[in-house]
């Protein structure tokens, strides 16, 4: 996907995936930083790890609580800070990192445009307050749902959260465990999915998927997981993961390169990476 923007906009540039263990993160990010890279992206664990290695954050990583994306700036001779992959430092000695997230509008953009889904004033069921679940229900709660229910299999974790969306937005309701009503969607942002066996992230026996009016499922591999056949097979208009990943790396782009990202060709280029 990203190589596919890269040529589409002309940049000499290639993007590579690196295995990184946690305990070894800061010296990466470090080492890319001194290597002069225009940027990184970062995956779990490492989103809320790198909120204390990188050198300044931006609104978007204090927002969300999480960087997964890095873009490496050099001070231009006018003082403004300027990304590494839109000018010519070779000779500076003073460069810094910056963190962005990219994750949190991504999902907002794919439930509205997949799903066709107006968050104002909805109800949504969450399943799942790790990193990514943390980020949506936040972004969530800024796009002004009205009721927001949390469930983790770790409760403190939800109740924890749910707290944090109180005190940070005062008009959503936010409450740990199954609504006993219907709702506008459900959210799944558990990793549980992703083998054919798993079963599905909802408690049938809590909650029937046929109270909820869409699904989404940040899991895109495989294409339909448990919870999508079991949610389409109750009437619900659903959706996997594929736009968030899309869009979060179409802006991460933008980030690095100051240009618009060619979303079409990065679409195919990831649905034929994924699915073919």
């Amino acid at each position: 996907m990203q190589n596919a923007g890269i040529a589409a906009l002309g940049l000499n540039w290639r993007y590579l995936a690196f295995e990184v263990h946690p305990d070894d993160l800061k010296s990466a990010i470090t080492g890319a930083k001194a290597m002069k890279f225009v940027g990184l992206n970062l995956t779990v664990p490492h989103k809320l790890l790198a909120l204390g290695m990188v050198d300044v954050l931006d609104e978007t990583a204090r927002n969300w609580g999480a960087v997964n994306t890095i873009r490496f700036e050099g001070r231009a001779a006018n003082g403004e800070w300027v990304s590494l992959g839109q000018g010519n430092f070779e000779q500076t000695a003073e460069i810094r990192s910056h963190g962005f997230n990219t994750d949190a509008d991504a999902i907002i953009r794919s439930l509205r445009e997949e799903l066709d889904l107006e968050l104002s004033d909805s109800r949504v069921l969450l399943v799942g307050t790790g990193g990514a679940g943390r980020v949506a229900a936040l972004r969530l709660a800024a796009a002004g749902v009205k009721d927001l229910f949390l469930v983790n299999r770790t409760g403190g974790k939800a109740k924890d959260l749910a707290a944090e969306i109180r005190d940070r937005f005062p008009s959503v309701r936010a409450e740990v465990g199954y609504p006993d009503a219907e709702v506008d969607l459900v959210l799944n942002a558990t990793s549980v999915g992703l083998s054919e066996s798993d079963v599905c992230p909802v408690d049938e026996k809590s909650f029937s998927l046929s109270n909820a009016r869409t699904v989404y499922d940040m899991i895109y591999r495989p294409a339909e997981t448990r919870l999508l056949k079991l949610a389409r097979a109750a009437g619900c208009r659903a959706a996997n993961g594929l736009g968030m990943l899309l869009y979060q790396g179409a802006k991460a782009l933008e980030i690095w390169s100051g240009k618009l990202a060619p979303i079409s060709v990065m679409r195919r280029a990831l649905e034929k990476n994924i699915y073919v």
